[in-house]
């Protein structure tokens, strides 16, 4: 088995860029994941495993080598781990993934699908504090409008707890991911302040995309023109806006306790 000691070896200098640039992570395909739990829910999800490394003195050889039969397994020193590791709690196991399309037209949805749109999150933890709230509600999607960092970034990687790899995910701008509602028929009800009605009187049993913007600057006038409804939380302290998965999961369980859960 390849052994891999120095931090100064040329595989792990380019982990290392993986870890810290969506460059290098675009122009490879390729991405970390870190934790044993998090490698295998991302197999689950479909996700194909190029490597796994490991730190005998946490992990012993037969648990990698149960995750996959084709990844190629390299033991790796405590040095080396310590480079490439972003928490002391995981169990000495990291993985390089292969990333998945985040295609608009590769989603497979449902007859009667649930959508969360999100336009232009900035913060790691919202978006993924976003796809956990999405894996509880047993979301058909999650599509980010107008990505300001790549999903297979390492904080929202680790911020989503393995979510990024169970719920379907897609990407595209505001103008194309509108479009492809329109396309499929799916009502568009977009959390906004202007021109808005109480979330909780509009009907979500249809095929619903549910949309959130920003929480600095809130969305864009492209999509308040383009809802089917323009909704609203009603707000009842001194501040006129909460945490942007907050808000989501308020409209997504109210869609979800129409529908019956």
């Amino acid at each position: 088995m390849k052994q891999i000691t120095s931090v100064q070896n040329p595989f792990i200098k380019s982990l290392v860029l993986l870890q810290e640039k969506a460059k290098a992570r675009k122009q490879s395909g390729t991405f970390l994941i870190e934790g044993k739990r998090e490698i295998e829910i991302a197999m689950k999800g479909g996700y194909e495993m190029e490597t796994i490394l490991f730190l005998p003195e946490l992990i012993s050889e037969t648990e990698p080598r149960k995750l996959s039969k084709t990844a190629e397994l390299i033991e790796i020193s405590k040095e080396v781990y310590q480079k490439l590791a972003y928490r002391d709690t995981t169990e000495g196991i990291l993985a390089v993934a292969k990333s998945k399309s985040l295609q608009l037209l590769d989603l497979k949805l449902s007859k009667n699908p649930l959508i969360l749109v999100a336009e232009a999150p900035e913060k790691p933890g919202n978006i993924g504090a976003l796809l956990r709230t999405a894996d509880a509600a047993n979301l058909d999607a999650v599509i980010i409008a107008n990505p300001k960092s790549d999903l297979y970034n390492p904080n929202i990687v680790r911020s989503s707890v393995g979510c990024l790899f169970t719920n379907q995910i897609a990407t595209g701008t505001t103008t194309e991911i509108i479009a492809f509602l329109k396309d499929q028929n799916i009502n568009i009800f977009c959390a906004t302040l202007q021109n808005s009605t109480s979330y909780h009187t509009q009907d979500y049993t249809s095929p619903t995309a549910l949309v959130v913007g920003t929480e600095a600057t809130g969305l864009t006038q492209e999509w308040r023109d383009a809802a089917t409804q323009n909704i609203i939380i009603p707000m009842q302290g001194e501040i006129d806006s909460m945490n942007v998965s907050v808000a989501a999961a308020i409209l997504i369980y109210e869609a979800k306790r129409q529908r019956g859960f």
